[in-house]
């Protein structure tokens, strides 16, 4: 018998530690070489490792949560013979697959009428799942092995999940379910969501943040949108975010002090020519911000077509780690539900961020006579100690007067 260590592979970007997420084995399996192994996590990613070699597992180090060191003794395998020694793993892009994000949970009645026929799985055979879907199922204590795969070979789908929380299947919940007011679920926090925790805090901390809200008139922009949505292939349409990206390149021309990180290390303000815009997005895994590269450089359908591109990658698991940072400028918008303001948090260590509000007709004297228009409101918030609030109520008028003239931003 000949054991092998195997060691906390290095994910890229100069990282020293990875967060355990979960284990797809345990001590005692036996696991072929290739097959899931672990989720380990970066501040980027959650990277799922696949097993190095095929063989017996006599020990893994960590439990989900657990920081553990680049290089570091991760699990110890027994093989039935002499094997070459793999090289030490260089996990990156193309060496491992991103824990994928899937689509939003169906309703009971797709649930229960359009699944396709579920495969059957051999007794004691193993469940075939997305590391995400088994996150999930974990979430909403559901037994993996007691639900039918609709998927390819049997493979369990989020749909699959989500129809086993709805029908009979619940009976079969690892954690039954107590009819208690007082009773209580822990979630432990760990994986993107740790990672948002303490960036959300430590911006809050660090950063004096400078709130401003404006009310914006769209009724331009609404009738400009509608225009050009009406030549858009069927399924494509613009939204009010490039109209909103491409003002604000023109805006930060005026203000490149709101165009700036700020380099706590060596304290130093660094300017940016060029317009790298984060578009925070909601996913299964917490919020995201990929990144629209050179705003600058691209046209409206160009800016729309690429703030679509990395929103759907970052929702499904599937941006690259250097998709998700290096914005100059964040933009925040929650659509349908924005309310009427909101105090967004700054996305360290940028200074500014911009937030949308819901647009919403409402009774306003326009050219002195009352009118029904379109109204927005933005909500932007700015670091104190580099912006001041002259020149962020500054910025944000050069941003409304150009929204609500909306033939200004395609104007040199």
């Amino acid at each position: 018998m000949t054991r092998y260590v195997f060691k906390v592979p290095d994910l890229g970007e100069g990282t020293v530690s990875s967060e355990v997420i979960a284990w797809h084995v345990k001590a005692g399996d036996f696991v072929k070489e290739d097959a899931p192994f672990v989720e380990l996590a970066t501040d980027k990613a959650v990277v799922e490792v696949p097993s190095p070699v095929t063989g017996r597992l006599v020990s893994l180090v960590g439990a989900p949560g657990d920081s553990v060191a680049v290089g570091s003794e991760l699990a110890v395998f027994e093989l039935d013979q002499d094997v070459p020694v793999p090289a030490p793993a260089v996990v990156g892009d193309s060496a491992a697959t991103p824990t994928a994000a899937t689509a939003p949970a169906v309703m009971p009645a797709a649930a229960a009428g359009r699944q396709p026929a579920a495969a059957p799985r051999a007794a004691g055979g193993r469940v075939q799942a997305s590391p995400a879907t088994r996150r999930r199922a974990r979430e909403s204590g559901i037994d993996l092995a007691a639900v039918p795969g609709s998927g390819p070979g049997g493979r369990i789908t989020r749909d699959d999940v989500a129809a086993a929380a709805l029908g009979p299947q619940t009976a079969s919940r690892a954690a039954p379910v107590v009819a208690d007011d007082a009773a209580t679920t822990e979630i432990k926090v760990i994986g993107v969501r740790r990672v948002i925790a303490e960036r959300m805090s430590e911006a809050k901390r660090t950063i004096p943040h400078f709130s401003y809200v404006e009310e914006v008139d769209i009724t331009e922009l609404e009738a400009l949108r509608s225009h050009l949505n009406t030549r858009q292939a069927p399924g494509l349409s613009y939204s009010y975010l490039p109209f909103l990206v491409l003002g604000l390149v023109q805006v930060l021309k005026e203000f490149p002090q709101c165009n700036a990180l700020y380099d706590a290390a060596r304290g130093v303000i660094v300017r940016h020519r060029a317009v790298h815009v984060g578009i925070a997005t909601q996913t299964p895994d917490g919020l995201k911000v990929p990144v629209v590269r050179h705003a600058e450089r691209l046209t409206l359908e160009a800016a729309a077509a690429e703030i679509r591109r990395v929103a759907d990658a970052a929702r499904q698991n599937l941006a690259q780690r250097t998709e998700l940072s290096g914005s100059t400028i964040t933009v925040t918008s929650l659509g349908r539900l924005g309310g009427i303001a909101s105090t967004p948090v700054i996305n360290a260590p940028e200074v500014a961020i911009i937030g949308v509000n819901k647009a919403v007709e409402r009774p306003v004297v326009h050219r002195g006579a009352v009118a029904v228009r379109l109204i927005m409101n933005l909500s932007s918030s700015f670091d104190h100690r580099f912006v001041d609030g002259y020149d962020a109520a500054a910025m944000i008028q050069a941003l409304k007067e150009r929204l609500e003239h909306p033939a200004r931003i395609f104007m040199p």
